[in-house]
C-alpha cells in the first residue's frame, strides 16, 4: 500500500474533517502516514494523532522557519518528547533561504543541534532545504555521515540528488513531479533509483494535478506514483510496493 512519509494532518486545514479523512485512508490504498512536526505545539500535536491511528505514526522536530523559538530549555522539552514508541524521525529540521524568517546562522545551529540529536537517538532525519543547496549539502556532508534519512521535497538538480543518493539518503518527491513544468524534478525522478526514492505528500501542501491548488492529501499519491511509474517505464504497482519498502526501511518499521 502506499506510504506518505511526510504529511501534516495537524495543520488546521484539515479542521473540519481531519478524522473522517483519515479513516478513509485504507480505501484509498494508503497503508502508512507519517505525520511530521515544525513547530514544538505541532510536534505534541503529531503525536497525539499518532496515538489515535494506529497506520499513524511522528517525527518531531523544528523546521527551520521555526527555530527562532529554540533555546536551550525548549530544546530540552523537545527531546523529552522522543520517548514516545511511535516517534520515528527528526524532523523536519533544515535550511529555509526562501523566506529567511530566521537568520543563516541561527538556521544553521539548530539545525546541526537537531542532527547531532538524531545521532544520540539513532533515527532517521527528514531535511527541509529550500534556496539553500549548497550550505545544506555542506552541513549534511559535515554532520550527517552515516545517518540515514530524506531530503524532503526535493528541489535541486539531478546532480545534487546524486551526491545525496551516495551519502545514503533518500529523495522525497511529491506531487510537483505530476507538474508539466517539472522538468528538473522529472529529470531527478529518471536519475534516482527507486530503491531510493519515496512517496510523499507535504499535505494539506503540494496537491498534483488534477488537484492542484486544492488541499493534498495522502489518497492523492496515486498520481504521484503513475508519473514516476511513467518516467521509468515500470508498473505503477511496483513503485508503490519498492517506496513502501523504503520507507519502512528507512523508519524502521
Amino acid at each position: 500500500m502506499i506510504f506518505d512519509t511526510h504529511a501534516h494532518y495537524d495543520d488546521e486545514q484539515f479542521e473540519q474533517d481531519r478524522a473522517e479523512l483519515l479513516a478513509s485512508m485504507s480505501g484509498q490504498n494508503v497503508g502508512t502516514i507519517v505525520n511530521v512536526s515544525a513547530t514544538l505545539d505541532s510536534c505534541r500535536r503529531s503525536i497525539a494523532l499518532a496515538g489515535q491511528y494506529p497506520y499513524v505514526y511522528a517525527a518531531v522536530g523544528i523546521h527551520p522557519d521555526e527555530v527562532g523559538a529554540l533555546n536551550e530549555d525548549t530544546f530540552a522539552e523537545m527531546k523529552t518528547l522522543f520517548g514516545h514508541e511511535k516517534v520515528v524521525a527528526v524532523g523536519e529540521i533544515g535550511l529555509d533561504y526562501y523566506w529567511d524568517n530566521e537568520p543563516h546562522e541561527v538556521q544553521r545551529k539548530w539545525f546541526v543541534r537537531q542532527l547531532e540529536l538524531a545521532r544520540e537517538l539513532e533515527l532517521p532525519v527528514l531535511i527541509h532545504s529550500r534556496e539553500a543547496a549548497s550550505d545544506t549539502l555542506y552541513v549534511m556532508k559535515e554532520c550527517a555521515q552515516g545517518l540515514q534519512g530524506v531530503i524532503h521535497c526535493f528541489s535541486y538538480s539531478k546532480e545534487i540528488a546524486q551526491e545525496y543518493v551516495k551519502m545514503g539518503f533518500y529523495i522525497g518527491i511529491g506531487g510537483v513531479v505530476t507538474f508539466k513544468n517539472a522538468k528538473k524534478l522529472k529529470e531527478v525522478a529518471a536519475a534516482v533509483p527507486i530503491e531510493r526514492i519515496l512517496l510523499e505528500t507535504d499535505c494539506p501542501y503540494m496537491a498534483p494535478e488534477p488537484y492542484r491548488g486544492k488541499r493534498n492529501q495522502s489518497g492523492y499519491l496515486s498520481y504521484v506514483a503513475e508519473q514516476i511509474a511513467a518516467i521509468k517505464g515500470m508498473p505503477v504497482e511496483e513503485v508503490i510496493e519498492q517506496t513502501e519498502n523504503n520507507a519502512r526501511a528507512m523508519y524502521r518499521l
